[in-house]
């Protein structure tokens, strides 16, 4: 039975776990114990310091840390804007219900006030027509469900 590893578990729920740590082929991560290529954020800046400091050439230095070019580029970028915390992976997709504006929620609360028994497959139909915009019903679903929990 494998032992429990509480700083795999960290880097789990940190959501900075090195996909692909076997790619990592880098002589400091395969001899030094310090260096662990499951810390994403710890092989990223050391591929970058590498470049930096060192002077190695992107290409290597990303094949090393187990990136493509585009990948070493990006996270230099976001070193520079953010400093370390730019290395850490950021969820992706929208961050909100970016289509359920003000507008169209005004208009899902005024038609549900005049008639409550409107389906949201109705009311997306009727954003489609007022707005322009696709919205699924299950988004105007849980717009309400949010609605009516703001108002308990």
């Amino acid at each position: 039975m494998a032992e429990h590893d509480p700083k795999l578990d960290a880097l789990r729920q940190q959501r900075v776990l090195n996909p692909r740590p076997g790619e990592v082929t880098d002589e400091l991560f395969v001899e030094d114990s310090f260096f662990d290529a499951r810390d994403l954020v710890q092989v990223k800046y050391e591929m970058l310091r590498r470049v930096q400091a060192e002077g190695q050439s992107v290409s290597t230095a990303a094949a090393a840390f187990g990136f493509s070019r585009p990948s070493f580029y990006q996270a230099q970028s976001a070193f520079g804007q953010d400093g370390l915390a730019g290395l850490v992976p950021h969820k992706r997709g929208p961050k909100q219900a970016h289509k359920l504006t003000e507008e169209v929620l005004a208009l899902i609360r005024e038609t549900r006030r005049e008639n409550p028994s409107v389906r949201p497959g109705e009311l997306a139909r009727l954003i489609q027509q007022r707005f322009g915009t696709t919205v699924h019903p299950r988004s105007i679903e849980r717009a309400l469900l949010r609605h009516q929990k703001k108002l308990r």
